[in-house]
């Protein structure tokens, strides 16, 4: 039996079918065009975020700290906005932090040599911490009225809103990044095996810093975007599923969560079947609660899939989890 029908991206596909055919049935009001556009645009900024996550787990790491960057980078942002301040000074400065917290977490975890999962969950919560106790004064902030974010909120090509139009351009130069640059193919060779990569020449340390300050900026501009949609950030959204949300994304959608596997192909399979099961149970009148628990159960079975499509190698195994 060719074991290839069965690899997990078309295991995904097939089941993002199945529950779009099983809604499309039972529930009314799942199978038009404005509720297909819903889906595209509820699945579009966790996408955005899934892809600069996608890099990250592409070279064998982790980003624990994406929707912290994200919620608080677009606060302070918006509130020296509020301020006074100017456009090109608040968008300079906060523009300057993101790729700091970014080049932060690649140089602890690639010359300091602590494991991602500990230095992004650390930088997560010093920059909430630092930002919402320092620089903003509530945890919800507004845009200014007649900024340039209301009118982003408000554009449609297409009838397609901004945020799916950018996640659709972040997806190709993501995907040309990837195939057919020379740092996007390091990436795979890194993740693969680092210390392989290493001795052939490969600047394995630079791509670290490189990864995380992709994921970083993403973050940021995941972050414009929900600010666009809704007029405002909320900081209270680091305590949130979203983090899960992405983590989710990209182990359901089939990247190796040891490395050197995947690409924006799996991003989009995986976005697919959880805008398509998260709106079905949307209509369908689940509650949050039962919402979490089937996305923890996905989340807990994808793992475990994961597991065993992509064992750890023996210099994973050493090195620890990730």
């Amino acid at each position: 039996m060719n074991t290839s029908l069965f690899s997990q991206e078309r295991i995904v596909i097939i089941a993002a079918a199945l529950i779009a055919v099983l809604a499309s049935v039972s529930l009314s009001g799942f199978l038009n065009v404005t509720n297909a556009v819903t889906i595209v645009r509820s699945i579009s900024v966790l996408g955005i975020f899934a892809l600069g996550m996608a890099i990250v787990v592409i070279g064998r790491g982790i980003d624990l700290s994406m929707v912290a960057v994200m919620a608080m980078s677009v606060a302070w942002y918006l509130q020296m906005l509020n301020s006074g301040r100017s456009e090109l000074f608040a968008l300079s400065l906060v523009l300057l932090a993101v790729v700091f917290i970014g080049l932060v977490n690649g140089f602890l975890v690639a010359y300091v040599r602590v494991p991602p999962i500990f230095v992004t969950l650390a930088t997560g919560l010093f920059v909430f911490g630092f930002v919402r106790s320092q620089l903003i004064p509530s945890d919800a902030i507004a845009v200014p009225n007649g900024h340039w974010l209301e009118a982003v909120g408000k554009f449609r090509l297409a009838g397609l809103p901004a945020d799916v139009l950018v996640f659709i351009v972040l997806s190709l130069l993501v995907f040309l990044f990837l195939r057919f640059t020379k740092w996007g193919r390091y990436a795979y060779f890194a993740g693969d095996n680092p210390v392989t990569a290493r001795i052939t020449g490969m600047p394995v340390r630079p791509m670290i810093l490189l990864r995380y300050t992709l994921a970083a900026l993403f973050s940021f501009i995941a972050g414009l975007l929900t600010a666009a949609s809704l007029l405002s950030i909320q900081t209270r959204v680091i305590n949130s599923s979203l983090l899960y949300d992405i983590i989710l994304v990209v182990v359901i959608g089939g990247i190796g969560l040891s490395g050197g596997k995947g690409g924006v192909r799996n991003v989009l399979v995986g976005a697919a079947l959880i805008g398509i099961l998260l709106n079905a149970l949307t209509i369908a009148d689940v509650s949050l609660l039962f919402q979490n628990l089937i996305k923890s159960a996905i989340l807990l079975v994808a793992i475990i899939l994961d597991g065993v499509l992509n064992p750890r190698d023996e210099q994973t195994a050493q090195q620890g989890d990730i």
